[in-house]
């Protein structure tokens, strides 16, 4: 079979790149013939070297780069004769639909990010990848047909990102607590940070170490400064690989107000250690 994966680019740090390109290589695997059309980013050469093929297709909203994206995957279809296309985000479901239904073949949505008011366009699709039970009940509300949807967890063993990889832990000052991912609201610091406030009250000898970066980093940090427990937390920003800080830990907390079926706890539970998580979500199925 000939996949066509649709993604606005291919960075690290968005969870979503990070499930297509462990999708995409383990269908090459599988023997398939895979592509990726996206605008491009710091998998590519990973891509490439497990022999899926990269092209370039802008994702920027804007009307009239939309409207020449909508003929450069066309071509791209047609030309590569792809058998199916799989899009993984809003903008390439709405650039595929059309393509899709004058080429007369399938296209695949993966709803990655359900919290979205945009994600019901992700129901264009012939079928629906939700990935976890809770993003199939939103959905099915959103108009959805249960008869198109599957729910297919995400998870990250075996893969080919961290082939290579170094797996000795890193050390951290114990008893370590570890948060890795996108420092916006809908990941719930400042919850976290209030609760490690009290913590360390009682344990001064307790660390916080925040992993990841975002639009939020400054304002976490000076929030941090303000309170009493400022001096044991390290923002250690953005990481190539994370795991082996997950390693060194001792607790994993993820207390995300919102969040369809994070790739990170599939590695927290790899580690080993006691992981604290909201109640809400795909979290819970994880």
């Amino acid at each position: 079979m000939r996949v066509l994966h649709l993604l606005n680019h291919t960075n690290r740090l968005n969870g979503h790149v990070h499930a297509a390109v462990d999708l995409a290589c383990a269908q090459v695997k599988l023997g398939h013939s895979v592509a990726v059309a996206s605008g491009g980013g710091d998998f590519d050469a990973l891509l490439a070297a497990n022999k899926v093929e990269t092209m370039l297709l802008s994702h920027e909203r804007r009307p009239a780069i939309l409207m020449k994206g909508l003929g450069v995957l066309y071509r791209l279809v047609r030309d590569w004769r792809a058998d199916v296309v799989h899009a993984h985000m809003m903008t390439s479901a709405v650039l595929a639909w059309p393509v899709c239904k004058v080429l007369r073949i399938p296209l695949v949505t993966t709803v990655h990010n359900a919290f979205e008011r945009s994600s019901i366009l992700m129901g264009l699709g012939t079928r629906v990848i939700a990935v976890s039970a809770a993003v199939g009940r939103s959905m099915q509300k959103r108009g959805t047909p249960k008869s198109r949807l599957n729910v297919v967890l995400n998870g990250t063993i075996g893969s080919v990102r961290f082939e290579g990889k170094d797996r000795t832990p890193r050390h951290l000052d114990s008893p370590a607590i570890i948060f890795v991912g996108g420092l916006h609201p809908r990941k719930g610091l400042p919850d976290l940070f209030a609760a490690f406030n009290t913590v360390y009250k009682k344990n001064p000898g307790a660390r916080l170490y925040v992993v990841g970066h975002g639009p939020y980093f400054d304002a976490y940090v000076n929030l941090v400064r303000s309170m009493e427990c400022g001096s044991a937390v390290t923002f250690m920003g953005a990481q190539d690989d994370p795991f082996p800080l997950l390693l060194g830990a001792d607790v994993f907390v993820l207390p995300s107000h919102a969040d369809p079926a994070p790739l990170v706890l599939s590695e927290a539970r790899e580690a080993g250690w006691a992981i604290v998580v909201t109640d809400v979500d795909g979290i819970p199925e994880l």
